[in-house]
């Protein structure tokens, strides 16, 4: 009992020690704010370590390498279009969204820049031209950026484009959504639908025609850049094997073939459904047919009810067939107001017959329905094989006449800038680090200089928190008394726990001792019966000792058994509750006493019963 109160007492302090930080905050809700202020994030980057930034030497045998930490370079290379959109209303046809260039928002290395689209649900773009036009050939092809959605993903998308190349070079004032490209790559997303999105456009090499191809989906999950408000590296390879990866911060989550993971392929089928070819009208499909020679049995009745009254069921006695279930109430008044040429004749409102209450029943009686065991239904016949049945008819293959098979299509049309042509729900949009070259080493050495150096910031950043919550502590002393609490009821609780079980489990074997008579070791001597039992044990010894002597002995000692037996029974009950205090340690010493005692004597074992 007492073991188990504990345990409650233990929980009961556990459960308020819970609750115990909740109440205080409550109570220091009106000091605290909701949102975080400037001033406060200022604060949260200021313990964060410095990372040392520096903005990385362009590649000399890149295409492009834009970091934006140049704002002079950013406005004479990036171009802003002027162009407007097809087929939509004047007022949001303008390409009118905001682009700025500027720290990001969070955790920003020193030094370091971005383009950000500022403007949401309003038409943005903007490009640039690369150094010279790349021409797929005999070595990769790779493109990367980094993308910041500092405000989260609602509906939009953040990808590239780049841009084909034509006769002379891209007019990029008029860069729009029609405006030809050889590939769009980078995150897309609209609701629940995530994409991360590797489009080219494929030249039919006999009649010219362009068409877009889709990368499969990748296998990996794609959705917390979405959400995390945190830079992320995207990088795509193809090779001139026809192979591509698709990376997301340094882990390939995409790859495959040109020729073999696009949708629609890129080489069409060899052979095509005739489309002159038709089924022949006497040609049966069917596997199964009702059998012809069935006939429905005489006995059957289609017309017969799935449900009849029951039969055997009898009306209840005291059924009030004139009495109806529902009456006026005959305590309604009519109200005032009410206007018999507006609102009608009026009438009171009904309430359950308060004679039908007693009663089994009011109205007229009708016996419960029940299964009707003649009831068959539609009679059908049974199906049984087509005699005529000739499988399932397909047209005949000929040879598609539009058969190519290009198996080089790495070989894309070349790309001469890189564009941004957005729409999106959500601003502050964050683009940095682009990168276009044809040497997958560059491009993660140019990785480490950049994105890995922000990737160090926000885990320094993230043990900046441990320092803020220290710091936030300090100025909430109360707060180290909720720590040591939290900290010392699972402590307490468990050795509570433990101590209260091995008590239990030593009061249960005593008390089952106590219930059962099982056998149990003699209690313990005194100084003084080790000093009889010896003295007894030489008197045994000793010459013209013997069973006469001890006979005797046991003879006065039965005679003052009857004398003290009164006394006995009082100093019994006295023994039981010192004994069951001093069982633990009295059955070591018994056992220890047990291995030192060869013979017992009737005084001995007297002195025991005492």
């Amino acid at each position: 009992m007492k073991s188990k109160w504990q345990k409650k007492a233990v929980l009961a302090l556990l459960v308020l020690g819970l609750l115990l930080p909740f109440g205080i905050k409550a109570d220091d809700d009106d000091d605290e704010e909701a949102v975080v202020t400037e001033e406060q994030t200022e604060g949260e980057e200021d313990d964060v370590e410095e990372v040392v930034y520096a903005t990385p030497k362009a590649l000399p045998n890149a295409y492009l390498t834009e970091t934006f930490d140049d704002i002079a370079t950013f406005e004479k290379t990036w171009i802003k279009s002027e162009a407007k959109k097809d087929g939509v209303d004047e007022n949001i046809a303008k390409y009118d969204g905001v682009w700025a260039v500027e720290p990001a928002e969070r955790l920003a290395l020193t030094g370091d820049r971005g383009l950000v689209l500022k403007s949401k649900a309003k038409h943005a773009a903007i490009s640039a031209p690369l150094k010279k036009p790349f021409v797929f050939s005999n070595k990769p092809f790779v493109v990367q950026y980094e993308v910041n959605l500092q405000n989260g993903q609602e509906c939009g998308g953040a990808y590239i484009k780049l841009i084909s190349a034509q006769k002379g070079r891209v007019d990029l004032k008029n860069f729009h959504d029609k405006t030809p490209y050889t590939i769009m790559f980078g995150p897309d997303k609209c609701g629940n639908d995530f994409k991360l999105h590797f489009i080219f456009r494929h030249v039919n090499p006999l009649t010219e025609e362009i068409e877009e191809k889709h990368a499969k989906r990748p296998r990996d999950k794609i959705e917390e850049p979405f959400k995390d408000k945190k830079s992320h590296l995207y990088t795509l390879v193809i090779r001139p094997d026809n192979t591509f990866e698709i990376s997301l911060d340094h882990e390939v989550i995409n790859s495959g073939s040109l020729l073999e993971d696009f949708t629609p392929s890129v080489n069409p089928p060899k052979e095509i459904d005739d489309p002159e070819d038709f089924m022949p009208e006497d040609w049966d499909e069917r596997e199964k047919i009702p059998d012809p020679e069935a006939t429905k049995p005489d006995d059957w009745d289609e017309d017969a009810p799935m449900q009849i009254p029951d039969p055997v069921a009898e009306k209840p006695s005291g059924w009030l067939d004139d009495e109806p279930e529902m009456v006026p109430d005959p305590t309604a008044e009519k109200p005032d107001d009410w206007d018999d040429e507006m609102d009608g004749e009026w009438e009171a409102p009904l309430i359950t017959n308060p004679k039908c209450v007693d009663a089994p029943g009011c109205g007229e009686w009708k016996p419960p329905m029940v299964d009707n065991p003649e009831f068959k239904g539609k009679w059908r016949p049974p199906m049984i094989d087509n005699p005529n049945y000739r499988g399932k008819w397909k047209p005949r293959k000929i040879a598609n006449p539009d058969f190519f098979e290009d198996l080089e299509p790495f070989k894309m049309t070349a790309i001469d800038a890189v564009g941004l042509e957005l729409w999106s729900m959500s601003d502050n949009i964050l683009f940095d680090n682009v990168l276009v070259t044809d040497n997958v080493a560059e491009a993660y050495q140019f990785a480490q200089e950049t994105f890995d150096l922000k990737v160090m910031k926000i885990e320094k950043g993230q043990t900046g928190v441990i320092r803020r919550i220290i710091n936030y502590s300090n100025k909430n002393p109360w707060l180290y008394g909720i720590y040591v609490l939290l900290v010392a009821i699972p402590v307490v609780l468990i050795f509570a726990c433990c101590c209260a079980e091995a008590k239990d489990t030593k009061e249960d074997k005593d008390a089952e001792r106590k219930k059962t008579d099982a056998p149990s070791p003699d209690d313990p001597q005194s100084e003084q019966q080790k000093e009889d039992s010896s003295q007894t044990a030489a008197d045994d010894d000793a010459p013209g000792s013997g069973d006469e002597a001890e006979g005797d002995e046991d003879k006065g000692d039965e005679e003052g058994e009857g004398e003290e037996e009164e006394e006995d029974e009082e100093e019994e009950a006295e023994a039981e509750a010192e004994a069951e205090a001093e069982a633990e340690a009295e059955a070591e010493k018994a056992d220890a006493a047990e291995e030192v005692q060869t013979r017992t004597s009737p005084r001995l074992r007297k002195s025991r019963r005492d």
